[in-house]
């Protein structure tokens, strides 16, 4: 399947991404859901997790933590624009794996990585990896399933070759715990997250989920969700003197129409007319 957006590139085959930015820059702001690996053939990206940053340049190799909220910046790098290969670890294809291998070679004793973000080192299984994917870069060509599903379980092998405290990592099938919902929606509010995520992240089915936040809430998450992006919004044009343009984006409306139309029925005048933000909210 190919995705082409303004100035970029993007292939998927079967849970493996292809990726090629043309543009200078690209950001985004993701929750990730899978564990992921990603190799960068050229240009730059950088990663932001709390604070700490992971610049990955060409022909290096970063591994990313499922359930975690990961700012990634993809630019170029000299004349280079941006390519890397993102392959997602679903748990379903984990358990497959798991079942496939010898349990009695596990390290069971070693202990789970806790950093969100690992910047790998070099080594043969990592480069020939992805070296041998590098052709579908110029390819039209879909590869197999069949393939595509050996190449994941290489790229399993070359981590738990690196270090065995990838084996806790990736073979760790137990359901997260519940956490508190309205702690994780605020934290989360401007991420592009459906319901059924936020119920998965807060370790609930959707109906318990939904169940829970009625206790809490008389909005519906949808609601709540809008409501506390405009709250935001409405703080920072009124408090830091903050562009439209810029502010609609960082609580995580999709288009300045739609924050428009969202902000006046909330407040009764529109994000532009700045005279009327002097006023309280009612």
């Amino acid at each position: 399947m190919i995705a082409e957006h303004s100035g970029s590139l993007r292939f998927h085959y079967h849970d493996i991404f292809f990726t090629y930015y043309h543009p200078d820059e690209i950001s985004c702001s993701k929750m990730v859901k899978e564990h992921m690996l990603v190799y960068v053939y050229s240009g730059e990206m950088i990663l932001e997790k709390e604070g700490k940053k992971v610049i990955v340049g060409k022909g290096e190799c970063v591994f990313i933590r499922r359930d975690n909220t990961v700012t990634m910046t993809k630019q170029r790098k000299g004349n280079e624009g941006f390519r890397a290969i993102f392959m997602n670890f679903k748990r379903n294809f984990l358990r497959e794996f798991y079942q496939t291998i010898d349990h009695r070679i596990l390290p069971l004793e070693a202990e789970k990585h806790k950093p969100s973000v690992i910047k790998l080192p070099h080594t043969p299984d990592i480069q020939s990896l992805f070296q041998s994917m590098t052709p579908y870069f110029d390819s039209d060509k879909e590869p197999a399933k069949e393939l595509m599903h050996l190449k994941l379980q290489e790229g399993v092998y070359s981590l738990l070759n690196i270090d065995n405290r990838f084996y806790p990592a990736l073979f760790d099938f137990t359901e997260p715990w519940k956490i508190d919902i309205l702690d994780f929606m605020n934290d989360n509010y401007m991420y592009d997250l459906s319901v059924e995520d936020i119920a998965g992240f807060t370790g609930r089915s959707l109906a318990t989920f939904k169940r829970d936040f009625k206790k809490i809430s008389p909005l519906s998450p949808q609601k709540w969700l809008i409501d506390k992006r405009l709250r935001v919004a409405y703080d920072k044009l009124r408090h830091e003197n903050r562009k439209i343009s810029d502010v609609y984006l960082e609580v995580g409306f999709k288009n300045l129409s739609h924050f428009s139309s969202a902000f006046k029925r909330q407040f009764g005048y529109a994000p532009s007319s700045e005279g009327e933000l002097l006023g309280k909210i009612v």
